[in-house]
């Protein structure tokens, strides 16, 4: 039987060009290839600072520890988008369970249909497998700041024990440059965390030291954290700074604050 290989090649050709087509060819769930929106972070902050420039107060909606709950994550963004008074939304971390590359893009496309920014925070499930350098791809650095009103969010990293002290968490560098960078466009601060002090993730030798540098930052007026799965808000060190946990999503609930450039603010917890 005689082949012709110049037909033969062609065959092939075609055949994986047909499989490609079809989306046949699956890549490993750890495998961070990124379709889409990439950097997502700075691309929301500089949006924030824009819109919330100028203004006496921000209304800000925070959401945390969605990795399992798609739908209520969808209908969360629907009920947010029914309102049209708030500023951005914050989510506190726990994007994905596996840290899963798809999981992390699934979570940035149902955010993506919000009416307003966003901006996402690292969480310990997502440092999983290969999930620091997936939300790093998606989302831009774990430690960030922006401004928003007179108002500065420092977003951290708190997950220590995800990271073995190959890094430097909590970053107390980067806490330390907030207090001056910047300095004349905001007057006071809120901090951001997915793990606060004494959770199981945290560095827990360093619990004390953390909030000292916290109570640094000017103005500090209260501090955000997820990880618990349960709504919270406690003195945690007795000198009148609350720590606000939100909780998973699945029990509809997110925490909605007003912020102040005079320092006051005030929340609610809203059921969806």
């Amino acid at each position: 039987m005689n082949i012709n290989i110049t037909t033969y090649k062609s065959a092939i050709i075609a055949m994986l060009c047909v499989v490609a087509s079809c989306d046949l060819i699956d890549y490993h769930p750890y495998d961070v290839r990124i379709s889409g929106e990439t950097d997502v972070n700075a691309t929301n902050i500089e949006r924030i600072e824009q819109q919330c420039q100028g203004k006496e107060s921000v209304k800000v909606a925070v959401i945390g520890d969605s990795h399992r709950w798609y739908d209520e994550l969808q209908y969360f963004v629907k009920t947010v988008n029914r309102r049209g008074d708030i500023d951005f939304v914050i989510h506190d971390g726990d994007l994905s369970e596996y840290g899963y590359t798809q999981e992390f893009t699934w979570a940035r496309d149902y955010l993506s249909d919000l009416n307003v920014p966003y901006v996402a925070l690292i969480g310990n499930h997502d440092c999983l497998g290969t999930g620091r350098d997936a939300f790093r791809a998606v989302y831009g650095a774990t430690n960030f700041a922006f401004i928003a009103g007179r108002v500065k969010f420092v977003c951290l990293n708190t997950n220590a024990l995800e990271y073995d002290y190959s890094e430097p968490i909590p970053d107390f560098d980067f806490i330390t440059a907030q207090a001056t960078d910047r300095m004349g466009e905001f007057d006071c601060t809120v901090g951001v965390m997915h793990a606060r002090p004494g959770d199981d993730v945290f560095n827990n030798n360093v619990d004390d030291v953390f909030h000292y540098y916290m109570t640094q930052l000017p103005g500090l007026i209260c501090c955000i954290n997820g990880h618990g799965h349960s709504l919270k808000h406690d003195d945690l060190m007795g000198d009148g700074i609350i720590y606000h946990q939100s909780t998973s999503l699945d029990d509809r609930i997110y925490l909605l604050f007003t912020f102040n450039n005079d320092g006051t603010y005030s929340y609610e917890e809203v059921a969806f």
